[in-house]
């Protein structure tokens, strides 16, 4: 019996491989984190953000689609790798060509999909919902001010510096959803397992 010639689609085979990328590169961690441990805990939040919009302030987000761009908000790292803020920020010229590596990133990864899909995953790497993207890049802060405070909290002063630039940054945002989540829902992740329960 012979073998059949077909395409092989690596898409989900790529995503994941986010598991074996490292957050924090720069900086000695007490905590490991992955790409994969970051993008989930992103699309929690993001969600929670999302639910906390349209309960409380009477937006009209929609919570699952908020979720899935969470959830792959940075899948195009698994080529370009995670690079550290302050390079991917250092100027604009950087950004810029930043941009340019992660858009084909993205291009290479809808050639890891069979044709009839590409539109669909498309869309949730393009750039058309303005509102949910913001939610994401919220909830994408505030995981890093978790991951900081959480370190701070195991005693790795590594991690002070970020934790007050984060701190700054989640509260510019001037957002009623993070505004809410700072108040009432944050403090929960200085306590312990005992203190939870």
């Amino acid at each position: 019996m012979g073998t059949v010639d077909k395409e092989i689609y690596g898409f989900y085979a790529m995503v994941f491989r986010q598991k074996y990328i490292n957050r924090w590169s720069m900086m000695r961690n007490n905590t490991v984190e992955t790409l994969s441990t970051h993008s989930m805990e992103c699309a929690v939040l993001a969600h929670a953000l999302a639910l906390i919009g349209n309960t409380l302030f009477g937006k009209n987000y929609n919570p699952d689609r908020v979720a899935v761009l969470a959830l792959y908000h940075d899948v195009p790292e698994v080529y370009t790798s995670d690079l550290p803020t302050p390079v991917k920020y250092y100027n604009e010229e950087m950004r810029k060509n930043y941009d340019l590596i992660e858009n084909e990133a993205i291009e290479r990864l809808m050639k890891g999909l069979p044709e009839e899909l590409r539109d669909s995953y498309r869309s949730i790497f393009s750039d058309e919902d303005k509102e949910s993207r913001f939610l994401v890049k919220a909830a994408d802060k505030l995981c890093a001010y978790i991951k900081c405070i959480n370190e701070c909290n195991d005693h790795n002063s590594e991690f002070k510096a970020a934790k007050e630039a984060c701190e700054k940054k989640v509260k510019e945002y001037s957002c009623q959803e993070v505004d809410y989540f700072l108040e009432y829902l944050l403090p929960a992740f200085s306590c312990t397992l005992d203190e939870l329960g």
